[in-house]
């Protein structure tokens, strides 16, 4: 009788060994024979296994045994799919490089100029005047800030923006003193921008962006607060297009934002990788700006996509209804797909 290594290789030598053992073919149950393929561990050949005798496929007291994993003669698993593509949220910085680099120039310049101005200016102007500068630089950011609730629907809150406005630029001298935020009027400073009209009617963020000056930003918030700062000199004019406003207004602007940062940006540049943290924190917080408008709560440590791309880990596989457990590869840009034997 032929060995089984042999029968198995040829399903022709099997066919006739059935033929032969039972005689009335009609009896047997209609079957496709195909080639099977095994391979064996070092454990087993050094067991005595016999490399010409398949392994069982099921223990004597016990579910069937998972297959050892099979390869052709090209290296290339058998029975298991590759399908290219991208799984997951769409990659966020298709600029990385670029956007590595200015963070580092950025960095170096922070350390060797704007960090001793804003400590400088922090502690060269008694408290009451940087905070009165800062109300001021406030104040005008009111018109867009009532502007953009007004195109959100959010009527109320617009006219408390404007009333805020109103109250500042008046009672508040120029909008020096935050009369409008004290309790007895109750009315709270509120940042709004056409970057959050945007987000909020479902415009995505876009590829993130580090750029010198502005720091860390995506397209659509790039965009948005260009409008911003171009709002009043195009609407109201005198004096806000001459040169003296944009730049008296950027500065102070710039040196209370990096002033309130101070803190994390510490945090940040303690981290493993600087770099991926200022990005993951940034599109965090806008993500939660633009799920407020929309009256969505999102918790401050839920990030789980940006803690899965930042672990070294490999991802599990995903076990599919059919058995398929589906792996990613390559940076998730690759599936692998195996099928259960």
């Amino acid at each position: 009788m032929p060995s089984l290594a042999l029968l198995a290789a040829s399903p022709s030598l099997l066919s006739a060994a059935l033929a032969v053992a039972a005689p009335d073919a009609t009896a047997l149950p209609q079957a496709e024979i195909a080639p099977v393929m095994w391979s064996l561990t070092a454990a087993q050949v050094e067991g005595g296994q016999d490399p010409a005798t398949p392994p069982r496929d099921r223990p004597a007291d016990g579910p069937p045994a998972d297959p050892a994993p099979q390869f052709d003669e090209n290296g290339q698993p058998v029975g298991e799919i590759v399908v290219e593509g991208e799984i997951g949220p769409p990659k966020s910085d298709p600029l990385e490089s670029v956007n590595e680099d200015s963070y580092r120039i950025t960095q170096a310049v922070d350390k060797a100029v704007l960090e001793p101005i804003a400590y400088a200016y922090r502690d060269g102007l008694p408290e009451p005047i940087r905070d009165g500068l800062g109300n001021v630089v406030r104040n005008l950011g009111e018109p867009s800030n009532a502007l953009n609730f007004l195109l959100q629907g959010k009527v109320g809150k617009a006219f408390g923006t404007l009333g805020r406005l109103a109250i500042n630029t008046t009672l508040g001298v120029g909008g020096l003193f935050d009369v409008a935020g004290k309790p007895r009027i109750g009315l709270p400073y509120r940042r709004n921008g056409f970057s959050n009209t945007m987000g909020y009617y479902g415009v995505g963020p876009g590829a993130y962006l580090y750029l010198p000056i502005t720091g860390a930003t995506t397209v659509r918030d790039l965009i948005g607060n260009t409008l911003d700062q171009a709002l009043l000199p195009f609407a109201v004019g005198k004096p806000f297009n001459k040169p003296a406003y944009a730049v008296t207004y950027f500065v102070v602007n710039g040196l209370d934002q990096r002033l309130a940062f101070d803190e994390e940006l510490a945090q940040i540049e303690e981290s493993d990788d600087p770099y991926l943290m200022r990005r993951q924190t940034y599109l965090a917080q806008r993500r939660r700006d633009i799920a407020a408008l929309k009256g969505e709560m999102i918790p401050e440590d839920e990030d789980e996509y940006a803690e899965a791309m930042s672990s070294d880990a490999a991802p599990a596989p995903v076990l599919q209804s059919d058995g398929a457990a589906i792996q990613p590869l390559g940076g998730a840009e690759a599936l692998l797909i195996t099928k259960p034997h």
